[in-house]
């Protein structure tokens, strides 16, 4: 059996943009970490990694591109005052990565936001 050495084989080198994009593409349209893996031909292991790497630089957060949207409900003033307090509904909120967060409507705001990025940071 004869074999032929067609060149030294070389490690990849990325650099932190290209991490940083990689490491990005994670959720956009719904990939998930395999599948960018694949697209790349990287290891899953190896974005986790670099998540962890640019997180420890100051690269990537995942709160980055995240966007808070104000919401107003508008008031209906021809309608009679309630004396009792409406009863509060269960809102749910889709957040970045499939995740998602559901509370009642009377939550306070400080309350909620401190929710929202315990939920998006874990």
């Amino acid at each position: 059996m004869r074999g032929e050495i067609l060149g030294v084989e070389r490690r990849r080198y990325w650099g932190a943009d290209e991490k940083l994009a990689i490491v990005s593409a994670v959720g956009v349209g719904g990939a998930t970490v395999t599948q960018v893996a694949q697209r790349h031909e990287v290891t899953r292991q190896q974005i986790y990694a670099w998540r962890h790497e640019l997180k420890r630089k100051g690269l990537w957060s995942p709160d980055a591109g995240a966007l808070f949207l104000p919401v107003d409900a508008p008031s209906i003033p021809d309608l009679p005052a309630v004396t009792n307090p409406a009863p509060s509904v269960w809102i749910e909120l889709r957040l970045a990565k499939g995740r998602m967060l559901r509370f009642e409507s009377d939550i306070a705001e400080a309350a909620l936001t401190r929710l929202i990025r315990a939920v998006d940071g874990a």
